[in-house]
């Protein structure tokens, strides 16, 4: 028996089983234990296996041999990677497994995406490809968590050059698998949504207060990948409050831009019940890359570049009414006490007056726009503050401190994982 961690190596016998077999033996020869899935539908290969693709198929309600002769590789692999899906989660769950390393080129790729999104936030997820970070991979299907590994050489057969990177993905998982810390969650966690500094500064006062309440606070950074990780965790129930104050994602997505966390965003904590405060911090801009040119949506906008990955523009005014109804739709969807927070004098810091995003005339339509959006079920709390104000601050600690009063947000020990359901609250519940 290994003392290391298990890792669950992915991939397809009937093609690879040669570096599938050398991949297993750079593993074991770090300590690790291995368990070995064969997720190819044409043959078994020549490498022994522990979980053969028979019982893959099976997991996902197929037999092997309909799946081969179905003659569609794209439908008989989608099929695979929802058995795949299925038996690395349970693994998980077992604590059989403390991490995933996946092989493949495009096909097997696809199929590792699944498998690893069906893994929980914070399971080192390394997967070694031939398109590893490539324009093909759209980013909502990137876990927040993945770490990829280009398979150069790595076509067709072992060689020096191929050997060295599927080594280094063996190292990169037993590494990660080894040194990960699991949340210690002996304190109820707030998770707390914004940009950098520059842009929303709120968390310097917040991050301070909530914890001298008893709170862990993490700050997600949402650029993508922060909000995907920050909905992950709130769909999943594992903070006690959130303070979801930065939306540009969800104004991204709707603005067609790259920089998107998905379609559920503002979705997770209110489909768990999660008490949410909510702001629409940084909805004015849209995101684009800086070392492209300028979307043709968005030209003639005011524009800033915060460094060579990123700038933003304005949006129109159409573009931010639909953005204030999307936003009171999907809290009035919320099952938990729900609260917005609506700052009269700006949204980011660039909006001030003498900043390139200062746009009056563009704020009041929002505005405008966001009063009439709010459902009855919602709890508005309009301020004649800046969202960058210490009285932002104030406002969202005494909502919070009001919750907190009302046993709708425990300060206790009882608010990790698997602690008891919350009292059910309907959305709005707990206004003073």
């Amino acid at each position: 028996m290994s003392a290391g961690p298990t890792i669950l190596l992915v991939g397809t016998a009937d093609t690879k089983s040669d570096e599938l077999a050398f991949m297993r033996e750079r593993l074991q020869a770090q300590g690790a234990g291995v368990l070995l899935m064969d997720v190819g539908v044409l043959a078994a290969g020549h490498v022994p296996v522990d979980i053969a693709n028979h019982a893959v198929a099976a997991a996902a309600g197929h037999a092997l041999p309909a799946l081969a002769a179905c003659g569609d590789e794209h439908q008989a692999m989608t099929a695979m990677a929802a058995g795949a899906a299925t038996i690395a989660a349970r693994l998980q769950a077992e604590g059989r497994v403390q991490g995933l390393l996946a092989l493949g080129g495009t096909m097997g790729t696809d199929l590792a995406f699944d498998v690893a999104a069906a893994l929980p936030l914070g399971v080192p997820k390394v997967v070694v490809s031939t398109v590893a970070y490539s324009h093909l991979i759209p980013p909502e299907r990137i876990t927040p968590d993945l770490i990829m590994v280009l398979w150069a050489g790595g076509l067709y057969g072992l060689n020096s050059l191929c050997r060295s990177a599927l080594a280094q993905g063996c190292g990169a998982v037993v590494g990660a698998a080894a040194a990960a810390l699991p949340p210690r969650l002996d304190r109820p966690l707030v998770g707390i949504t914004s940009l950098g500094q520059s842009c929303l500064a709120y968390m310097v006062r917040l991050k301070p207060a909530l914890e001298a309440r008893g709170c862990e606070v993490a700050v997600f950074h949402t650029t993508g990948m922060g909000g995907r990780a920050f909905e992950s965790l709130a769909a999943a129930g594992r903070f006690a409050a959130v303070m979801d104050f930065s939306l540009q994602e969800l104004a991204n997505h709707l603005g067609g831009s790259v920089v998107t966390a998905g379609a559920d965003r503002l979705t997770g904590a209110g489909r768990a019940g999660t008490p949410q405060l909510v702001a629409p911090g940084a909805v004015d801009m849209v995101d684009f890359p800086a070392w492209q040119p300028v979307p043709a949506s968005l030209q003639g906008r005011a524009v800033h570049v915060h460094n060579r990955l990123i700038a933003s523009a304005t949006s129109a005014a159409p573009l931010r009414r639909a953005i204030a109804a999307e936003i009171g739709a999907r809290l009035a969807r919320a099952t938990g006490p729900t609260c917005l927070l609506l700052p009269l004098r700006g949204i980011e810091q660039w909006d001030r007056p003498g900043e390139p995003m200062h746009d009056p005339e563009g704020l009041a339509t929002f505005v405008d726009a966001m009063r009439a959006a709010v459902a009855p079920a919602t709890r508005c709390v309009e301020l004649d503050a800046h969202i960058n104000d210490a009285a932002f601050c104030d406002a969202a600690l005494e909502v919070f401190d009001g919750w907190v009063a009302q046993g709708l947000v425990r300060l206790g020990r009882d608010r990790g994982p698997g602690a008891p359901p919350r009292s059910a609250v309907r959305a709005g519940d707990g206004r003073p």
